[in-house]
């Protein structure tokens, strides 16, 4: 009866969120077993579906841009941002690193720590749940924490609903989802959903996708449940370019981006990915078991600096052999989880080119001036490449007194690397060694790494009183680099790169009272060997730094005043920096702080929902200064008080809303670096923007 009763009770619990009747949330990542957030014995956040639903959230970045501690923007206004969670993830030159992302337990993650965001459609999503920092016996090879996606449940007895949007910039966005009991244990629900943007404030800039997802759920007699999903995305996205200081000061006078000098203006990203997964739950007396099998398929065409990636034979599949026994403990109710994991990411005839269509200066032999298209020229690499995991994981739960809960677990994985390559021409960038063009490139190459990776925590939770607890914790996790950082390092003829070690303490309390709800976190990671990126030019290459330490405060709260209307907001401390670094071996960088975290991120928000169906939502966000190096030369100030509005009504089953993003159209960088030679480069984030939307409950 157990595996009924959680499916009634995890209903019950969305139903709660949606109407904002507690301040407390429930987690089914810190433990994989629903929980209660003030229970869990570290930082974690949960976005429920009724912000979701208010702020209009088509992209990951919107869910989780006000948590602290946690820096997400988007260079592309498209769901494709920047994701750092305590400073994991800084090296990323594109994608998100270091960082696990689930989808209903499912792993959305590839074995090196590359994530896909095109992958999710934010509008068959009930909530969001992100727990900080290393430990978790969900993360593999990521120190950074985990993100965890709730979507709608087959199981789940809701209402059908057409939504569409309609805003500036040529946006637009459809939703339809379908849900049907095919018999009284069979249930069936599908979600399309399309986006469309333009972006004309600046050049090569449109975004659209269309997702399509199909669940199947079954009970069966043992009341054990099977739950599959297809789902299918074609995303297309163009990526702008940077600004230089002249450019980005046009930016800031005119809210426009055109004719920049980078010579790479055709840079996009086009994918197809096809996804299938299966949850089977069984419980055979005290033990639950938990299967879950996955497989994608994708293939994407994605022009960038030099080069034209066209890879259209990729693979992922795995799976995870999770159990739940439930047992007593010094007579309390213990629970232990643990499991089995194995996954491989399979690449063949991965192929690079050169562009074909470009201007130059005097001919041929000299640098690329500007790209005309994104046309593909000559074959300029090809390669094969498997990444393999393995682990197993356990965590056990238990009381050994009245009002003491205790975490202990441990995972362990092996992470492998086998890449075969020909690069048969390469490109030679200004300064190294002759002009910059297409020249013939080294050859045949061959690269097998492999590294064992350990995550061990301890934790301790308290309950001072009914409402309040305070907890501690201990953890500890290995990030290997990944297979294009290795590469990377082998052209550019530098070190080989060391797994990285993280080792976080953390206190905090957290309280869950009538009209009162928050949490407060200290911690200190200490990493050594971590990867860190060094920008020459348009060249990036890594090198392990001694030792980092990063120390922070993170404080997030909401106050319910009335039915009616609540206050929240968050901060952030974050004092990261350089204990032990020589960059390029010859620069002493200790006591420098990383480059672009804000020492100071703060955010607040108020809702209004009124008995009458109109509701209005404000949230503003800032960012304190940082800087835009490791050698710490020179900061940019960041940004004060970006501001979104969402004002609406809803009436029975109609909902009508209008969000605006940015309502005093502020003109920012979301991103400023500044490489080695002194070069900075700008990225802006995104001026106004409006979007009407209507949606129907049937």
């Amino acid at each position: 009866m157990r595996i009924r009763y959680s499916i009634a009770a995890l209903l019950a619990i969305s139903s709660l969120n949606a109407q904002e009747v507690s301040l407390d949330a429930i987690s089914v990542t810190a433990t994989k077993i629903s929980t209660s957030t003030k229970e869990v014995s570290q930082s974690i956040a949960v976005v429920d579906e009724k912000t979701i639903e208010d702020k209009n959230i088509l992209n990951i970045q919107e869910a989780i841009e006000n948590i602290p501690g946690v820096n997400a923007e988007s260079s592309t206004n498209s769901p494709s941002p920047r994701l750092i969670i305590r400073g994991a993830g800084l090296k990323a030159r594109y994608g998100v690193r270091e960082v696990m992302v689930m989808k209903d337990g499912v792993p959305l993650t590839d074995p090196d720590s590359f994530t896909r965001f095109d992958f999710i459609d934010m509008q068959d999503v009930s909530s969001l749940e992100v727990q900080k920092g290393p430990g978790s016996i969900n993360a593999v090879n990521a120190v950074g924490g985990v993100i965890q996606l709730i979507t709608k449940s087959v199981f789940h007895d809701d209402k059908n609903r057409f939504k569409i949007g309609i805003g500036d910039d040529g946006q637009k966005n459809l939703n339809l989802k379908v849900r049907d009991a095919l018999g009284e244990n069979d249930f069936v629900s599908a979600t399309l959903s399309t986006r469309k943007i333009d972006n004309n404030w600046r050049d090569n800039n449109e975004f659209d996708a269309t997702q399509f997802s199909l669940k199947y759920g079954h009970i069966f007699e043992d009341e054990s449940t099977i739950e599959t999903e297809f789902s299918y995305t074609e995303s297309n996205m163009q990526i702008p370019a940077s600004m230089t200081d002249a450019e980005f000061e046009i930016f800031k006078d005119t809210g426009e981006q055109h004719d920049t000098s980078s010579p790479w203006q055709h840079s996009s990203r086009d994918s197809k990915i096809f996804a299938i997964n299966a949850k089977y739950e069984k419980e055979v007396g005290d033990i639950t078991y938990k299967p879950r099998f996955y497989f994608n398929t994708w293939e994407h065409f994605h022009p960038v600096t030099a080069m034209i990636n066209d890879s259209d034979e990729n693979t992922v599949f795995g799976m995870d052999l999770e159990a739940n026994y439930f047992h007593k403990v010094f007579g309390n109710d213990a629970t232990l989880v643990f499991g089995v994991t194995a996954k491989t990411d399979i690449t063949k005839d991965s192929k690079k080119y050169t562009y074909a269509d470009f201007t130059d200066e005097a001919g041929p032999s000299t640098a690329i001036s500007t790209t005309l298209s994104n046309n593909r020229g000559d074959l300029a690499n090809i390669e094969d490449s498997t990444s393999t995991l393995y682990g197993i994981y356990a965590q056990e739960t238990f009381s050994p007194i009245e009002k003491l809960s205790i975490d202990l677990s441990l995972r362990i994985d092996n992470i492998k690397f086998d890449v075969d390559g020909n690069e048969i021409l390469q490109y030679n960038w200004s300064g190294f060694s002759g002009p910059s063009t297409y020249y013939a490139g080294d050859g045949l190459y061959s690269l097998s790494e492999s590294y064992d990776l350990t995550s061990p925590k301890i934790g301790f939770t308290y309950a001072i009183s009914d409402s309040i607890n305070i907890y501690m914790s201990i953890a500890q996790a290995n990030q290997a680099p990944t297979g294009s950082e290795i590469k990377a390092n082998i052209i550019e003829n530098k070190a080989t790169l060391d797994k990285t070690t993280s080792t976080n303490y953390e206190v905090g309390v957290k309280t869950r009272a009538e009209n009162i709800s928050y949490d407060i976190a200290i911690y200190q990671n200490d990493v050594t060997d971590e990867i860190t990126a060094v920008k020459q030019g348009w060249i990036t290459f890594y090198e392990n730094a001694g030792k980092t330490r990063k120390r922070g405060l993170e404080i997030n709260g909401v106050y319910k005043i009335n039915n009616e209307v609540s206050l929240g907001g968050s901060y952030a401390y974050s004092n990261f920096e350089f204990v032990n670094f020589m960059e390029e071996g010859t620069d002493d960088r200790a006591g420098n702080k990383l480059p672009y975290i804000p020492e100071n991120q703060y955010s607040l928000f108020a809702t209004l929902n009124l008995v009458n169906g109109f509701k209005a939502r404000l949230t503003t966000k800032t960012w304190g200064s940082y800087f835009m190096d490791n050698a710490n030369t020179e900061k940019y100030e960041g940004y004060d008080f970006v501001t979104d509005l969402m004002i609406g009504y809803e009436h029975k089953e109609h909902s009508l809303q209008l969000n605006i993003k940015n309502i005093t159209d502020e003109y920012y960088a979301m991103q400023v670096d500044k490489d080695i030679d002194g070069d900075k480069t700008y990225k802006a984030a995104a001026p106004r923007s409006f979007m009407l939307t209507y949606s129907y409950k049937f």
